[in-house]
């Protein structure tokens, strides 16, 4: 199912949602440009790698706090390749503007950098052992679609579902996202060989969906929000 666009309205300019989207296609335009050798460097420098967090926390001193908390921020601004980064922004641009509406747009950015990192801590939690770096939007932006779920579950969301085009509620389309992760995390978390393999960081979007769903209402409805006509 590919969500198309939602009919939830909202009352001011996405302007976090507009930067972080202009941001992220920057950079992957950078990663695009430099040489794979660069490319890998930049990867394994930025990227989250589950082994070194874990052997940090195990008391190890190989690794400096620096490169432990500084990867769990940056490894949100790199992709995979253009599926990946265009598949994540526009998830990003269908669902993030009125998660930003809500929460306004200082809290809104906060929201996206914590629920991140947290959803990068729930795939090194699954995966201690690994040391493939892991990267990319989607645990910050599933964090967007928890809080979606909670605060917006009867929209309706304009959905492609093989060649039918229909309305569908929130709550199915987030809810069916959801359940697909977290099947899909415990089936990857079977594989006898998991620890050293690449491909998508299922558990990171269980973890960051979870800590969406359950700090949007902690963190608040912003104080004014004025309603305006929105194309």
């Amino acid at each position: 199912m590919l969500p198309l666009r939602d009919d939830q309205p909202r009352y001011s300019t996405p302007w976090v949602t507009y930067f972080l989207i202009g941001l992220n296609l920057l950079i992957y335009l950078f990663e695009s440009a430099i040489d794979p050798r660069s490319l890998k460097l930049l990867v394994s420098e930025f990227g989250v790698v589950p082994s070194h967090v874990a052997a940090f926390l195990s008391g190890s001193s190989e690794y400096p706090l620096l490169a432990i908390v500084l990867p769990l921020f940056t490894s949100l601004f790199l992709h995979g390749g253009w599926m990946h980064v265009i598949g994540n922004m526009w998830f990003l641009f269908i669902f993030g503007d009125n998660v930003e509406d809500y929460l306004g747009h200082f809290k809104y950015l906060v929201f996206y950098l914590l629920t991140g990192v947290l959803a990068m801590g729930t795939h090194v939690a699954m995966n201690p052992a690994s040391t493939v770096p892991a990267l990319g939007a989607s645990g910050a932006i599933a964090g967007v679609l928890g809080a979606y779920f909670v605060l917006y579950p009867r929209a309706r969301v304009l959905t492609w579902f093989f060649v039918f085009v229909l309305w569908v509620p929130a709550w199915i389309i987030l809810g069916y996202w959801f359940v697909l992760n977290f099947l899909s995390g415990t089936a990857t978390a079977l594989a006898v060989q998991r620890q050293n393999m690449g491909g998508v960081a299922f558990w990171a979007h269980v973890g960051g969906f979870v800590s969406g769903a359950l700090l949007v209402k902690v963190f608040g409805e912003r104080r004014m929000r004025y309603p305006y006509a929105v194309e």
